[in-house]
């Protein structure tokens, strides 16, 4: 057992919020395996943990995770537990089988947001040089991949925020779209509190009025999927009543003429029949965004969420460029970027275009560079596959065997039935993971990995900022790392087992190499340097190189240096309301759970806290339905049903029902949520989708048996 105080951070969200943990004094097979010390010296949340970081350790315990390799019974069809050695043999066979029969792109991969960088790496590598699939991609493809598109398009660069979180309470005024930081991240709120506090204007632009919305100083409400049209309003404000930065657009920045006339098309009598926001507000939104020098817009999943998640991000940035909000000290566009390591979780390779360094898979140069870093040739590495929902759509019909990491998607996926039901075809499934999650249950092997406490590795959280998790407690025996998983997978598959080393920190060098000279270079940071300064901001190039806290500065990342506005319009939603399907559902988190809640479902004092999914309606909906509080609720889009307590509330609008998406069973929300896929990002509309409200019909009762005869 180890002793101490060990520094490390958070294994939830992309604040990645540092705590220290003291290993228990009890059993180390019991429950309490480790407890959270604060730490007030790391800067992102300065020693305030949610709920769900103080309560992390309780995963921790052999109760509630897996502790042994699990492999299905051709006999029972029940999964039994096996040695590693049977458990990687089987593994390796059901892909090689695959491949033999099939081609090498029969075989996927399917990687997670809370991989660190060294895994996420490996697993890219695993993928290309290995099992010479083009066929991977992760769920972070369902986290802010729109504002990652609409980001390169506009700067050059994808950093979910070109600044740090220090720079916000700075600004004079933070537009905040689509996020309820009160619950997704409650440490992060206090930034919005201390802008406030020293004169910053705060507007939320969300349809329900959360806990994050009530601490604004303008709350817009549009209906949800018309967040384009509603930045697209806005900037015809700006234009309209000569707010222009004329001499920032002209010096700084490309393709005006077109965004402007597509802003002109926008007028306010327009956008307010489109989103259901009164003109007087859009005109009170502009006023306060434009009267300081400085101002930020930050998006999250609400506007990104959508088919038109792209345009709708570009429309936004749009917004700060017109004003000459981009560029500048506490001014800008930033992305609060959702899962722990969903910044550096696509930087490295795991996305389906991309290698490591964040370079482009279809790029000659920077194959030539990774291929020579893993030395193989260039030629061999395939090229770019399918995004994350085309490749779940794809099991069991073009792919026929999947090695899953990291990740839940019978819950998490959109039309999240169907996706079950491509999972349960596969020939052959193989789940890395921490717990039998809903996911793992349908795999033919299961293999028992160890997770953030017990391990070294690295994150990069929403900042930028590449920090350093450590172990501090030792796993369970029976547990391996996912690094000594493709370790052994790699020297069955062909004698590959030298160039996936086991220990994390020999991984991130190969990572640092891989990385030099790409767009998200991390060349000049190592584990040392992490760990005296608390963290390294991307790109640092070399290791006398300060790291890059704010982008953009002096000139943006595209070629001529200059931003380029994005010509978008508004159009409708995938799925538009009509007499059959005439209310809108959106879907988001809650305080106590995380994600598809295979983690956090475990921990009795959150699931106290949120034991279940709940149908949110106004009341007006509610009344006409004939539903109080509490009540069943049966909600029903054109690719599924589920059924929840209603929870009845005048903070949403009439027209749209809210339901968490964190639980399975008859609550799953993702059974209704659309897999329309934005055309560039090709991102899901997880945020709106058609749906009826109906009252669930009661099973009948059983029949009392017959009396006996006699």
């Amino acid at each position: 057992m180890r002793t101490g105080l060990t520094p490390t951070h958070c294994p939830y969200c992309a604040l990645q919020c540092g705590m220290n943990l003291r290993p228990a004094d009890g059993p180390a097979d019991g429950p309490d395996v480790a407890e959270v010390v604060e730490r007030p010296d790391f800067p992102v949340n300065r020693g305030a943990l949610c709920g769900k970081g103080r309560t992390a350790p309780a995963v921790l315990a052999r109760a509630v995770r897996l502790t042994e390799p699990l492999v299905r019974d051709p006999a029972t069809g029940r999964l039994e537990p096996a040695g590693w050695d049977e458990a990687l043999d089987r593994v390796a066979e059901g892909l090689r089988g695959v491949r033999e029969r099939h081609g090498a792109d029969a075989v996927g991969v399917f990687g997670g947001g809370g991989l660190t960088n060294e895994k996420a790496y490996a697993l890219g590598k695993f993928a290309r040089v290995v099992l010479g699939t083009s066929q991977i991609d992760y769920n972070g493809r369902f986290c802010m991949s729109s504002a990652a598109a609409a980001h390169q398009r506009a700067f050059g660069l994808d950093r979910g925020l070109p600044f740090p979180l220090e720079d916000v309470p700075k600004s004079g005024c933070v537009i905040l779209v689509g996020s309820n930081l009160a619950e997704t991240m409650p440490p992060a709120l206090r930034y919005l509190t201390e802008l406030r506090a020293g004169g910053g204007r705060l507007i939320v632009v969300d349809p329900r009025r959360t806990r994050t919305a009530e601490q604004a100083d303008l709350h817009l409400a549009p209906r949800p999927g018309t967040d384009l049209a509603l930045a697209l309003g806005l900037l015809h404000l700006v234009v309209a009543e000569g707010r222009v930065d004329e001499e920032f657009v002209a010096a700084r920045t490309t393709g005006w003429a077109g965004a402007r006339a597509a802003a002109m098309a926008h007028w306010p009598a327009l956008v307010e029949r489109i989103t259901g926001v009164p003109a007087p507000r859009l005109r009170e939104a502009v006023a306060l965004f434009c009267a300081p020098d400085s101002a930020m817009v930050l998006t999250a999943r609400g506007p990104e969420q959508q088919a038109k998640g792209t345009d709708t991000v570009g429309a936004w940035i749009n917004l700060c460029l017109a004003t000459g909000r981009a560029g500048r000290p506490y001014s800008g566009y930033g992305c609060l970027t959702g899962q722990g390591n969903g910044q550096g979780g696509r930087e490295h390779g795991q996305k389906a275009d991309q290698l490591p360094g964040y370079r482009k898979l279809t790029d000659p140069a920077a194959r030539a560079h990774v291929a020579g870093v893993w030395g193989v040739d260039p030629d061999a590495l395939p090229g770019p596959g399918r995004s994350a929902y085309e490749l779940l759509d794809a099991l069991g019909g073009e792919v026929r065997a999947l090695l899953l990491a990291g990740s839940n998607p019978v819950v998490s996926a959109p039309r999240a039935a169907h996706v079950e039901g491509r999972l349960r075809s596969l020939d052959f499934l193989a789940v890395a993971d921490v717990v039998l999650s809903e996911t793992a249950a349908l795999a033919d092997v299961v293999l028992p990995v160890t997770q953030w406490a017990e391990e070294t590795g690295t994150t990069t959280n929403l900042e930028g900022r590449v920090l350093l998790r450590r172990r501090a407690v030792d796993p369970p025996e029976g547990v391996r790392s996912d690094l000594a998983v493709l370790h052994g997978l790699a020297a069955r598959l062909g004698g590959w087992e030298k160039g996936f080393p086991t220990d994390p920190e020999e991984v991130f060098e190969e990572l640092r190499r891989a990385s030099a000279g790409g767009p998200a270079d991390y060349a000049g940071i190592g584990y040392r340097r992490i760990a005296e300064e608390g963290g390294v901001f991307w790109p640092c190039p070399a290791p006398d190189h300060p790291g890059t806290p704010r982008l953009f500065l002096d000139r943006f990342a595209t070629p001529d240096g200059r931003a380029r506005f994005a010509d978008v319009t508004h159009r409708p939603a995938a799925e538009e309301t009509d007499a059959a399907y005439p209310v809108v559902l959106t879907t988001g988190r809650v305080v106590a759970q995380y994600q598809s809640g295979a983690q956090t479902r475990r921990v009795p004092e959150l699931n106290a806290a949120a034991p279940g999914p709940f149908v949110e309606l106004h009341p007006r909906l509610a009344a006409g339905l004939g539903v109080a509080e509490g009540d069943p609720v049966a909600v029903v889009s054109r690719r599924g049903r589920a059924v929840a307590p209603a929870r009845i509330t005048d903070a949403i609008r009439p027209d749209t029902v809210f339901m968490p998406f964190h639980w399975p069973g008859e609550g799953r929300a993702n059974t209704l949520t659309n897999p329309a896929l934005d055309p560039v990002s090709r991102m899901p509309e997880f945020k709106t989708c058609a749906v009826r409200l109906e009252l669930p019909v009661p099973e009948p009762a059983p029949a009392d048996p017959a009396p006996a005869a006699g």
